[in-house]
Formats: structure tokens, sequence, C-alpha cells
């Protein structure tokens, strides 16, 4: 079974949309020097760590941000650029949909928990870089795994006359 949107998308070229997603997803990366160089001003332990929330947060909020902006168009095009064997068009099968999903979840849960984490139990999670890049590359991956479908599924969520149509769909 599938779900489908009334409103549905027609195939645009990328043109500026995708410009402005791709200067989006650079600015992510550029934020990410906040971390280093708030250390480097010797500011207080506690400002840093805001200022370290604040950048892995608001880097998943930006990366949703670009995708939407690219558009399904713009996404595919990215994908076509930069991993095109890797996300179908077609609905993938039902163990991948579920791995993307949780691929999908695991990185906007741990984001959003990370401040009640280091409040309730100070030194639990550990501070490293490696394991937040890890996250946010879990989030961009997901959206290969769960296949370019998956755009339209995220789209309806932001369409206030969307519904869903249930049809059965063979597996390929």
């Amino acid at each position: 079974m599938t779900q489908q949107t009334s409103d549905t998308v027609a195939p645009r070229s990328a043109g500026w949309r995708f410009n402005v997603g791709i200067i989006i997803i650079v600015f992510i990366f550029l934020f990410l020097l906040l971390i280093p160089l708030a250390a480097a001003m010797d500011l207080p332990a506690k400002t840093v760590a805001t200022i370290t929330g604040i950048v892995f947060i608001g880097n998943k909020v930006l990366l949703l941000v670009a995708i939407g902006v690219m558009g399904k168009a713009g996404f595919q095009e990215l994908k076509r650029r930069m991993f095109s064997k890797l996300a179908p068009d077609h609905m993938p099968g039902p163990a991948r949909y579920r791995i993307g999903l949780v691929m999908f979840c695991l990185p906007l849960l741990t984001a959003m928990m990370e401040p009640y984490i280091d409040r309730f139990f100070p030194g639990l999670r550990p501070n490293s870089f490696t394991a937040q890049s890890l996250g946010d590359a879990m989030l961009i991956a997901s959206f290969f795994v769960l296949g370019g479908n998956f755009w339209d599924k995220v789209r309806a969520l932001f369409v206030r006359t969307a519904t869903v149509v249930d049809t059965p769909q063979t597996q390929e």
C-alpha cells in the first residue's frame, strides 16, 4: 500500500531553488566553524556548550529547510549528481523503508533530547564532533534510502489541502 496526495508535484528544473539549497547546505558547514571559534575565544564552558547545541540543532533544521527549498526537482538533481544509483524513484521494499525511517527519525530525536540529557544526566552524552556529524550524515542518507517518493510524503505535510489516498502497488 502506498500513500499518495491529491496535490501532486510536477517535475520542474532545479534552477534557482537548487542553487539556494546548495548555498544553505554550504552555510550548514560554515555554521559548524562557530564551535571551534567559540572555544578559541576562551568563552565560558556554558556558553560554548550552548553554542554547540544551537549549532547542531540548527544544522538539522537548516538541512530540512534546504531540502524544502530545493523541492523534489532540486532534490532529485542533487541525488542525480551525487548518488545516482542509491536513491531509486520507485517505492523501496518494506525492510529498506523501515531502515530509512529509523535513519530519518533517530538523528532528529537525539538532537531534540540532547539538552534534556545534558541537564538531567550531565556527562552521559559524549561530546563528540564525530558522533554528531554521523547523525547529520545519517539524516541526509535517510532520504536516499527512503527513495524519491518519500519527498512527496514530506511535502504533503506542508500542503493544507493534501489528502491521503491508499492504492495497492506491486513491489518491484
